[in-house]
């Protein structure tokens, strides 16, 4: 039996008091009570530009300097490192562009049929503008295990682009030993950490780039990137005359928004607090300990319950379950025979169960198994969803295939 607390988590969570069934954390999770509090408060202090003379110069300043420490214990990398954008969709883009400044005709690009967009196109315009040629690294339909990326790489590999983690499979690539793989052959390695941060520890520092979306581990909408400070030093983006060329600012344009930064430094805080929240204690002296401990138990949590609910779908007469990684985060995917996705996830909802429908981003992938526009119904979990959540799900997806 798990150690897991959920229901000392999901008292965190005034969202639940409405009393739906949360199956679409993948596009976003819910928001606890501190993560509120800390972008409430934030609004509602005097600010300023980032500055050493008054009050409102050093609060401002103080929330810059806290969040990137946060999100550099939760990569395990270093606050030097980490960039702020306004999405990963953003960053992706910036650094795409940055990068694609050194390619030229002959270069080349992998990217991967199992990715969310915004780990795709950003990558193959940048590519197409400059003459550089894609590379595409597919997966295997039945299982979504990735293929091998040996055969794809040579000497003018200048950049893979590949996720840590399939925002609508789950499947999750050994990134690492990829990475060896194209440090070998010279190139960088770009990664999707959208879906997996939510779900297990991570260790970013193998990756050239990784990136994510603190609102997918119940922080405020925004995005960061982890990179080495010496590599971001070898980068000039396009970028206003007056404004630092400091690294990591240099890669940030504009004023950052205080608020969201300040509620990303709580979302991580409660996450390395959950471990607490479990009754086990801080289990670690550094906020980097209590997060690697707070992240294990959850995704043990998480991998139960999904195993669980994994099962009872596949009774279901007429349910088809669409990837079978042996390394998956918890995330199902599934049709039901005779009832368009969307139907199913009008069903659901309707059944207070907020599981929903289409391809999310997920173009390649979505297009590689045949889904086509309509794509199928997600239900993702979440350290807030519980048995009696999974229950629900499974009675009303039984009751709508029983009575077609």
């Amino acid at each position: 039996m798990s150690a897991f607390d959920v229901v000392a988590v999901r008292k965190q969570f005034p969202a639940l008091e409405e009393g739906a069934a949360h199956f679409d954390g993948p596009g976003g999770s819910q928001t606890p009570q501190v993560v509120a509090d800390a972008v409430a408060k934030t609004m509602t202090s005097a600010l300023a530009n980032r500055g050493q003379l008054t009050p409102a110069e050093r609060r401002a300043d103080e929330i810059v300097v806290n969040a990137r420490q946060a999100m550099a214990d939760l990569f395990g990398t270093t606050a030097q490192g980490v960039v702020f954008g306004r999405s990963m969709t953003q960053l992706t883009y910036d650094f795409s562009r940055t990068l694609a400044k050194s390619w030229s005709t002959g270069d080349e690009v992998i990217v991967s049929r199992l990715d969310h967009d915004a780990n795709v196109r950003p990558w193959v315009q940048a590519a197409e503008a400059a003459g550089a040629t894609i590379k595409w690294l597919s997966f295997e339909p039945q299982t979504s295990e990735l293929d091998d990326i040996a055969p794809l790489l040579s000497d003018r590999t200048r950049l893979v682009a590949v996720t840590g983690a399939s925002n609508l499979l789950g499947t999750r690539p050994d990134t690492e030993a990829i990475a060896e793989q194209v440090h070998a052959a010279g190139a960088l390695i770009y990664v999707d950490g959208v879906h997996l941060t939510a779900h297990a520890p991570v260790d970013a520092s193998y990756a050239d780039f990784y990136v994510c979306s603190p609102y997918k581990f119940f922080g405020p909408h925004l995005g960061a990137l982890t990179a080495k400070p010496e590599l971001l030093e070898t980068l000039t983006p396009d970028k206003l005359m007056p404004s630092t060329n400091v690294v990591p600012e240099r890669f940030e344009f504009g004023t950052l928004p205080y608020e969201l930064l300040a509620g990303t430094t709580a979302a991580v805080d409660f996450l390395a607090g959950l471990a607490g929240l479990a009754g086990l204690g801080g289990r670690g002296d550094t906020r980097r300990e209590r997060l690697l401990s707070s992240l294990k138990l959850v995704e043990e949590y998480e991998d139960g319950l999904r195993d669980d609910l994994e099962a009872r779908l596949a009774a279901i007469p007429g349910v088809t379950l669409y990837g079978h990684a042996a390394h998956r985060t918890p995330t199902l995917l599934f049709r039901l025979e005779g009832h368009e996705p969307a139907a199913v996830a009008a069903h659901l909802a309707a059944a207070g169960v907020n599981a929903p429908a289409g391809s999310f981003y997920a173009y390649e992938p979505a297009r590689h198994l045949g889904l086509g526009p309509a794509g199928a119904v997600r239900a993702g979990l979440a350290p807030y969803v519980d048995q009696s959540d999974v229950d629900r799900l499974v009675d009303a997806l039984t009751t709508l295939a029983v009575n077609k």
